[in-house]
């Protein structure tokens, strides 16, 4: 019992942080540079691709058995872009502004390689709970990392966080109006001036800018998983030399004579 729940936690584990798709495995670049100009955008895709991933997943562990290995890859195909034809319909009918806003990259989910590559590696190896499992960890991980490069490249780039734009059931919350989170810029104290103070930079709402976000995030993530790995080894010495000294002399060895 106590080894099934730890497969079913390392299952929804690992995608968020060990085998991150983003940050780990360098997987959906396109659309995490692409929609994260906004947390809310970013908050979207995720949402969206969740849904898609975990609804792929357990429907491919429940066919496993079914679709015959020389059609594996089209049939694989065949339910992802069923689900992402579903998550259109649903997201041009319940929230338009987001469904303008990702646009194409909500289309390409059919083929995003997060998707087909879980459906392919795990799902059609496992069973159904794990497979739910697993698409829930990978979307809350990929959630993440794209919310993350969203919130340096928002607050870079505008100097702000907005709320209500792309949900705007948000900002009929204030009378229609979206809510400002200023940061690096000053609220404009009238509609035909411009805000008070400004330090953002554009740049960061451009695709090289959301290259440069994801590369200094690599970095950092790279730099800490180096030290631990570094602390690790250093431990695991200190920890063999105090082995060493605290382990048992035998009484009946002799010690050898000093050769003259």
């Amino acid at each position: 019992m106590e080894k099934k729940r730890s497969a079913h936690f390392e299952s929804f584990v690992s995608g968020i942080w060990k085998e991150n798709p983003l940050f780990v495995s360098l997987l959906g670049l396109c659309p995490a540079l692409a929609v994260t100009k906004s947390i809310e955008a970013a908050f979207g895709m995720g949402i969206l691709f969740t849904l898609v991933l975990v609804c792929s997943n357990v429907l491919v562990s429940a066919l496993r058995k079914v679709i015959p290995e020389e059609a594996k890859t089209p049939c694989e195909i065949v339910i992802i872009a069923t689900f992402v034809t579903l998550v259109k319909m649903l997201t041009e009918a319940i929230l338009p502004e987001l469904y303008s806003t990702l646009g194409v990259f909500l289309s390409l989910l059919v083929v995003n390689c997060i998707v087909l590559g879980r459906s392919e590696a795990f799902a059609i190896k496992n069973g159904v709970f794990d497979s739910f499992l697993d698409g829930i960890g990978n979307g809350i991980g990929y959630t993440i990392a794209i919310m993350i490069i969203a919130l340096v490249r928002e607050v870079l780039g505008t100097g702000m966080i907005t709320f209500g734009e792309t949900f705007t059931f948000i900002a009929s919350a204030n009378g229609g109006q979206p809510f400002r989170i200023y940061l690096l810029t000053g609220p404009s104290p009238s509609p035909i001036e411009g805000p008070a103070w400004d330090f953002s930079m554009s740049f960061f709402t451009n695709p090289a800018g959301a290259f440069l976000v994801l590369g200094v995030t690599l970095a950092i993530i790279a730099a800490i998983r180096n030290g631990k790995a570094e602390k690790a080894k250093v431990d695991a010495r200190l920890k063999a030399l105090e082995e060493k000294k605290s382990a048992p002399v035998n009484a009946n060895s002799t010690p050898k004579k000093e050769e003259k």
